[in-house]
């Protein structure tokens, strides 16, 4: 039997976009554009890497949970060389949390069926870094999360985690919940032909009457986390400048130090 990846990826915000809160303080996706998150490429790529390894022998799937316009995000694993999407759609998921977002993919992986869930370190837009772990703990599997390389062999999934002082071996019997690191290797870009291809492949769609939930227990009703007010960032001055004529150190170290920097 081919082994069973899901990729978890998610259509966020352009982060060089104008990215601001709506009214109720959730993120506004109207007004900027979205695209795959960058930390979720590097999951697509060890994914592909990984079935490349097993000869093919391997079926990826890709996994999100957004709006219409995350298929677009979909779209763009499926031309990287993801095999199938599945999107999770529904009006009521707006102003889901972290909490609420593993209880949802939780649900998406065990109607689908996996082996490896791979996930990126991060969303670029919330940075939480917690969704892969509360999703194994939801599924009941083993995690191993933050790796710089990942590999699969024998019915078990092998990983290097890099920290400050030391590198780590890590290793768990699949099915297991993996997350990498934007140090895993430089994502593929998507070929002419992977674009056209894309086109072609099956993208499945559920809602929450698919994975028997209820609203109450996602948006923001569900919530258990939520943004009590947020404030725009002032604009930049234009800062001090320091002319050098001829006691320029002095005036920089006086500087520093009234900032408290020394």
């Amino acid at each position: 039997m081919s082994l069973r990846i899901v990729v978890t990826v998610k259509y966020v915000p352009d982060a060089t976009g104008d990215r601001h809160f709506a009214e109720d303080l959730t993120v506004d996706r109207d007004d900027v554009d979205g695209l795959l998150s960058e930390l979720d490429e590097y999951a697509v790529e060890q994914a592909l890497q990984i079935k490349e390894a097993a000869d093919d022998d391997a079926e990826i799937t890709v996994l999100t949970v957004g709006p219409e316009d995350a298929k677009d995000a979909l779209r763009k694993a499926l031309s990287m060389g993801a095999d199938k999407a599945v999107h999770v759609e529904d009006d009521d998921l707006h102003g889901t949390d972290a909490l609420g977002t593993s209880l949802v993919l939780a649900k998406a992986l065990e109607h689908v069926g996996y082996d490896l869930v791979v996930s990126g370190m991060a969303s670029t837009d919330g940075g939480m870094g917690v969704v892969p772990a509360m999703l194994a703990e939801r599924l009941g599997v083993p995690q191993v999360t933050l790796l710089s390389e990942v590999k699969v062999e024998g019915g078990k999934v092998t990983g290097r985690r890099d920290g400050d002082a030391a590198s780590e071996q890590l290793e768990a019997s699949l099915p297991a919940v993996v997350s990498v690191t934007d140090q895993s290797g430089e994502a593929r870009y998507p070929s002419f032909k992977g674009i056209m291809a894309a086109k072609k492949k099956p993208v499945a769609s559920l809602d929450l009457s698919d994975l028997g939930l209820e609203a109450e227990e996602v948006g923001l009703e569900g919530a258990w986390t939520k943004v009590d007010e947020a404030a725009e960032r002032p604009a930049r001055t234009a800062g001090t400048v320091v002319k050098d004529e001829g006691e320029g150190g002095k005036q920089l170290a006086e500087f520093l130090a009234g900032q408290k920097f020394i």
